[in-house]
Parts: C-alpha cells; sequence; structure tokens
C-alpha cells in the first residue's frame, strides 16, 4: 500500500512539473504573440494604396512633382544564405559567437554568364565580410536601442550593431571553409536562413584591423623628399612599381591597444553555464545533433532584455536545425539547463 502511496506521490510531481513548465511554455507563446500582432498593426497603420488613392484623386491640372533629394536605393541580391537558423528566435548575436556552425552562400546562377568566375581565388583568404540585408525585420527603426548585455539602459542605433536601422543592412565577418563551384562554405553566422546577400569582401587584416601608416616621404636612394602619387586599384603599371619601390618607403604598423577603444560595455562578455540534463543528453546522441551549436548559443544569452526581465528563470524553446531546444535559465547563478531536444515533426504528432 505504501509502495503504491508513494508512486501515486511521484507520478504527481511529474505531472505538476509538466503543467509548470507547459505555463511557462505559454507565457513565451503569449509574449511572441503579442510582438506579432504589434508588428501587423504598425503595418496596417502606415500601409497606403497608391493605386487606390490615384483613381480617387484626378487632378484637373497637372501638378509639378517634385524629385527627392536622395533616390531610393535597388539593390540586388547577388546571393542567399542557408543556414539551421529557420526562425529570428535564439539567433547569435554576432557570427563569432558560432565558430563551429557552418552555413553556405549560394551565388544566384545568373548574377553573371559564368558566376563561378567570380569566386576565383576567394579561397586564397581565410575570412571574409558578408554585407546582407535583414529581410525578416518587420520594426521600424529606432534612434534609441538596448543592447541586452546593458541590462536596459539605452544606446544610440549607430552605437550598435541592432538590425533596427534605417536600412536594414547588416554585415558578419565569417571563416571560409571552402568554395564549391557557385557555393561557399564558412562557419561562423548569425543569419537567418534564407538571407538575401548585398556583396562579400575578403577580410585583409591590413585593411580592415586598425592599423598606423607611416610613411618617410624620402627617397630610397639619397634621403631627399620626394612627392608619389598611388594607381588606383588594377591601374598599377611597370613605371609606378619602380617609383613606389624606389622613391619612398611606407610601413604599416599595429597601433597600440591603447590607441583602439571601446566601451566598456563591450569587454564585460558574461558568459552562462551550459548544462545538459541526462534526457537531452541521450536525445542529442540519438538525432546527431551538434551539441556545440547549442552551447554556443546558449553560453551567450539569446534572451531579449525584455524577456529576461519579465520571465525569470523562465522555459525557454529555440529551433535550430529541424530539432525543438527546451531549456530552463537560472539567473541567480547564471547557469542555463537543456531540458529537452526534438525533432519538430515529433512535437507537432504530440
Amino acid at each position: 500500500m505504501e509502495s503504491e502511496l508513494e508512486k501515486l506521490k511521484a507520478q504527481l510531481k511529474v505531472a505538476r512539473d509538466e503543467i509548470s513548465n507547459l505555463r511557462s511554455q505559454l507565457n513565451s507563446l503569449n509574449h511572441v504573440h503579442r510582438k506579432e500582432i504589434a508588428s501587423i498593426r504598425n503595418i496596417l497603420k502606415d500601409f497606403k494604396c497608391t493605386e487606390c488613392s490615384a483613381k480617387e484623386e484626378e487632378p484637373t491640372s497637372p501638378k509639378k512633382v517634385e524629385k527627392p533629394v536622395n533616390d531610393s536605393l535597388k539593390l540586388n541580391a547577388i546571393g542567399y544564405v542557408k543556414t539551421i537558423f529557420k526562425e529570428k528566435r535564439a539567433i547569435p548575436r554576432q557570427a563569432s559567437v558560432a565558430g563551429t556552425i557552418q552555413s553556405k552562400l549560394e551565388i544566384n546562377k545568373d548574377l553573371f554568364s559564368n558566376p563561378e568566375l567570380s569566386l576565383i581565388s576567394l579561397d586564397e583568404f581565410s575570412h571574409f565580410w558578408i554585407i546582407y540585408n535583414f529581410h525578416k525585420n518587420e520594426s521600424h527603426a529606432k534612434p534609441k536601442v538596448y543592447p541586452p548585455r546593458l541590462e536596459g539602459e539605452g544606446v544610440g542605433v549607430f552605437a550598435t550593431r541592432s538590425p533596427h536601422r534605417p536600412n536594414l543592412i547588416g554585415m558578419s565577418l565569417v571563416k571560409l571553409d571552402r568554395v564549391e563551384g557557385t557555393t561557399i562554405y564558412f562557419y561562423g553566422t548569425d543569419m537567418l536562413d534564407g538571407t538575401p546577400v548585398l556583396d562579400i569582401k575578403p577580410y585583409i587584416p591590413q585593411y580592415d584591423s586598425p592599423q598606423k601608416i607611416v610613411s618617410t616621404g624620402l627617397n630610397s636612394l639619397n634621403g631627399t623628399p620626394v612627392k608619389t602619387r598611388e594607381d588606383p586599384d588594377g591601374e598599377e603599371n611597370e613605371n609606378s612599381a619602380m617609383t613606389s619601390s624606389t622613391s619612398s618607403i611606407t610601413q604599416i604598423n599595429s597601433i597600440d591597444d591603447d590607441d583602439v577603444k571601446v566601451p566598456d560595455w563591450i569587454n564585460e562578455r558574461k558568459y552562462l553555464k551550459v548544462i545538459f540534463s541526462e534526457n537531452s543528453q541521450q536525445q542529442v546522441k540519438e538525432l546527431n545533433v551538434n551539441q556545440r551549436s547549442i552551447e554556443e548559443i546558449l553560453q551567450s544569452d539569446p534572451r531579449s532584455v525584455y524577456v529576461r526581465e519579465k520571465y525569470l528563470s523562465q522555459i525557454y524553446n529555440f529551433q535550430i536545425d529541424g530539432k525543438n531546444v527546451m531549456c530552463k535559465f537560472d539567473d541567480k547563478i547564471h547557469s542555463v539547463t537543456v531540458l529537452q531536444v526534438k525533432k519538430l515533426m515529433d512535437m507537432n504528432e504530440d
């Protein structure tokens, strides 16, 4: 009789824990739902039917239309990124945060007559910049944003890398893995699957990292001052090459650390301790999931300031590579525990 009672108590505890988890998930889903409704309202508020207004307004006399000072720029995507992130939730805030996650960039086949030629010699570089469009950011531009690392304190949008910008342009420095035809494989991503890419540029430390250029301005033969002019890229010739080698000496030195300054909150990076429950460890093995990818996402705390403050130590869900990851944050001890990793299909079947 006592053993039956203990068994019922254990089952009751499990049921209560499940109910608590479901409540936390409902709170989280309600938050996402409210944000989506607010976004739709903003879109409808600013919506204008240009065709309708043109039909309603039939001017009797032609009006002079003033051309805007700045015309709208038309940008074409050179390709699209394929990543494991199908939704915005829990995407790393910087590409370097998820250095072991591999993604790929497929160049549009109709970009050039021979698009594969555009990637010749790119594999001679270890890293490259991806410039892309925040195509799923439906929020309005904000002059002041609140980075999660500042715990609710606001700063100007141009002092951050926030996606809430007047022009929805992002840039990420990624590590090149390999180039195959018109496809580039790389490591490190903070982009949503299907992100349109505007341009890519190789990373060159001499130009992309702060350097101090010291020019002697002296002739290397007799030490007399000379004036030189650099040819535009791609227009160098033998004469200019000889002139530059004999007429002046230019040194490029790394700038001292004291000369490079960033806000303190950039350097004050806090990492959470990531713990996997026995159940989730087994599921990671069965589903052949990259456990390190989950750790990289969680250790930098993907939650927004609003979610973190409103739902302390709450259940948190995010999707990665067709899997749903359920975890629980403990803000008192700065840790997060992965509770469950399931296929999205399995969740729908439940």
